[in-house]
């Protein structure tokens, strides 16, 4: 492995980098009071402890006060930042691992009621799709308020001690003075090329006065906005030799695309069912024309496409930061030659997309991830070993098993199908989501190394697991479809599983009800559109699909968006009847009268689909209970602490018993994989 790309060291200026693997700046929202306190250190650290060779923390770290954070950012402007920085920089350092932190101003990308409710700047008035601030235009004073607050926050940095800064450019201030379409402001700061980068080098230079020439600065931006009337590639390029030949940068870290919508985002972040390393050819055009450090990362999601961007030369660091929230571990596998053990990111962008909704970054089959402080990423052995029983192959079945597994025990896994997977199967029959299949395939590779034993096509009745002597019984039996909706006709309807499954095909006029809001009903809407059929999605919501985020529903829309499909929000199915050769579908809503609808309201179709939601299939767990020595039940202060199940009902019994995931209510994978983390690394 000596002689693997990925594990060279790279200097950068004074800085060796000790191998070519770098987490880019993101913001997991971990920050307490815009601080990164404990949590956000344990989770760089963690990555850092593995041997990663640059961790880049706070992406979009505020530079000032009219720059607030739209999600849970790093708060750069204040001084109390500094022992906080220094103390996970230490930290990280202890493992030999460098570290750097993203400056940034928003500009017009946040909102006017956020933090102390100041107006939004930007060198123009125009609106951002994204967030919907109409800015102010900036002013002189401005200008010069924001140059000190950029050279401020960067002297903060420099003093807690880390290796460099990194200024965030594509979307955000530098960015809208460089954007023929962002900057009309006059002279000097607007016109000409010369003119639009000005700014940026305004901020370069004063914050070389403050840190001098040692402390290393790069800066992330786009090479080619990919709009038209924006900057393009050879404006990128241009960009890029200027910013090299002005002395003032040390790297450069370079995207393609634009962040202003959803759908523009998601091509610079590209997620499950779009290309790998999107950009990657693009940043290394640049870096062969510039000839200077360049950085990348854009779904660069497994080892050896991260390989061949270093051993082709197109890169010289390059980023895995999905990849090492699904696996901080990744660069120790390599060294130790066990890159068949990484877990993978799936690209389902469950941790983005729930920044972008305000709420921390989570990995959908990482558990660990953002819980660094209470949740294990090595599981330890336990004192005992002891026999464990589950009933269950989806996600949160094989998630026990393999952490049953690992803590030493015996494990026995029942399973009803002749494959594993449960849903994450059914989900995967969508050629764009496929991918979900490594939340299983990896569970079943550890289970197998863990000498985890599944049995198939075995549909487990009580005597069947009190026949095993278990000390344990995890039933993780998932759920089912609601089949009792509409309350009238509900036996002239069939659920969006069997459209998925391909047990039933689509109509050629079909009403597609949408109670749920999850994945389920936008796959099964895109497998009836592609038929040409004539497809109606409706949802009681006032929002489509509320269970998908922002960044997982641009594919769906991208595909939807055709003449044969429309969209009707706020109704709601009441029911369903045979009318002739074909179905009347009655419809009501929650904001006007029926009488008004029965008068000019209802569907003549061939087919409805209906996506209720699922219910629990917990008939076995209730059968068990009896049998148990708990009775089923958890104790919700030891679970939250991490203290071991010791609820006694029954002290004659012999097992414990417990039920997870979808068994015990309609979640999603992660809870089902968090359920099934939390609940066995005490077992």
């Amino acid at each position: 492995m000596a002689t693997d790309p990925l594990l060279q060291p790279f200097q950068l200026k004074h800085l060796t980098l000790k191998n070519r693997i770098m987490m880019t700046s993101h913001e997991p929202a971990y920050p307490e009071d815009g601080m990164p306190k404990a949590l956000y250190r344990a989770y760089h650290v963690e990555r850092a402890r593995a041997g990663l060779g640059l961790t880049m923390t706070a992406g979009s770290a505020a530079v000032a006060k009219d720059s607030p954070p739209v999600f849970n950012n790093i708060l750069a402007y204040k001084d109390e930042v500094v022992p906080w920085m220094r103390e996970l920089t230490d930290a990280c350092h202890e493992h030999g691992t460098a570290v750097m932190i993203q400056l940034t101003h928003l500009g017009r990308r946040t909102r006017w009621d956020k933090g102390d409710w100041l107006p939004t700047v930007s060198p123009s008035h125009r609106r951002e799709a994204s967030h919907r601030a109409f800015p102010k235009q900036v002013e002189d004073w401005d200008i010069e308020r924001l140059i000190r607050d950029y050279a401020d926050a960067a002297e903060r940095m420099h003093a807690a001690g880390l290796d460099g800064i990194e200024l965030q450019a594509y979307g955000h201030l530098l960015d809208q003075f460089w954007s023929p379409l962002t900057n009309t402001l006059e002279t000097p700061y607007g016109g000409s090329l010369d003119n639009r980068l000005r700014f940026t080098f305004d901020v370069l230079r004063a914050i070389r006065q403050r840190v001098g020439e040692a402390f290393i600065v790069g800066v992330r931006y786009t090479g080619d906005e990919m709009l038209q009337g924006g900057l393009t590639a050879s404006d990128g390029m241009e960009i890029s030799r200027r910013l090299k030949d002005s002395g003032l940068v040390d790297f450069l870290n370079v995207v393609r695309g634009h962040i202003d919508t959803d759908a523009g985002l998601t091509d610079v972040i590209p997620i499950q069912g779009m290309p790998s390393a999107p950009h990657l050819d693009f940043a290394g055009e640049i870096r062969r024309e510039v000839d200077f450090p360049t950085f990348h990362g854009a779904k660069i999601q497994d080892v050896a496409t991260a390989r061949h961007a270093i051993a082709s030369g197109k890169v010289d660091m390059i980023g895995m930061t999905r990849a090492h929230m699904a696996d901080p571990h990744i660069v120790r596998k390599i060294m130790a030659g066990r890159e068949e053990e990484i877990r993978p990111c799936v690209g389902a962008n469950y941790c983005l997309d729930r920044i972008y909704q305000g709420g921390a970054a989570y990995c959908i089959h990482n558990a660990a991830t953002g819980r660094e402080t209470t949740m294990p990423h090595t599981i330890p052995t336990a004192a005992q070993k002891r026999w464990v029983v589950i009933i269950g192959a989806g996600p949160a079945g094989l998630e026990a098993a393999r952490v049953a597994g690992e803590r030493g025990h015996a494990v026995v896994v029942l399973e009803a199908a002749s494959d594993a997977g449960g849903q994450v199967r059914l989900t995967a029959q969508s050629e764009r989501r496929r991918e979900m299949m490594g939340i299983i395939d990896w569970r079943l590779a550890r289970c197998e190394a863990l000498g985890v034993e599944i049995r198939y096509n075995v549909w487990a009745e009580v005597d069947d697991v009190l026949a095993e002597q278990p000390d344990v019984v995890i039933v993780a039996t998932g759920g089912y479809p609601l089949d009792d909706q509409p309350a009238v006709g509900h036996d002239l309807v069939v659920n969006t599983w069997d459209i998925l499954s391909g047990h039933v095909a689509p109509g050629k006029r079909v009403l597609l009800f949408d109670e749920a809001g999850d994945h389920a009903a936008m796959q099964a809407a895109e497998i009836i559109a592609a038929t040409g059929a004539t497809l109606e999605i409706m949802t009681p919501d006032r929002t489509f699909s509320a269970e998908i985020m922002a960044m997982n529903l641009v594919p769906y829309m991208r595909s939807l968006q055709r003449p044969n499909v429309t969209f009707t929000p706020t109704y709601r199915l009441r029911s369903v009847q045979r009318e002739g050769g074909e179905l009347l579908a009655s419809i009501t809503s929650d904001y006007v009268s029926q009488d008004r609808l029965d008068r000019d309201h209802g569907r003549h179709v061939d087919q409805v689909v209906v996506n209720y939601g699922i219910t629990p299939m917990a008939d076995l767990y209730f059968e068990l209970k009896a049998h148990s020595r708990n009775g089923g039940e958890v104790n919700y202060d030891d679970l939250i602490v991490g203290r071991p199940q010791a609820v006694v009902h029954n002290a004659n019994a012999g097992f414990q018993l417990f039920r997870i995931g979808d068994a015990v209510e309609s979640r999603n994978t992660h809870a089902a994989i968090y359920d099934a983390l939390r609940l066995v690394k005490d077992l």
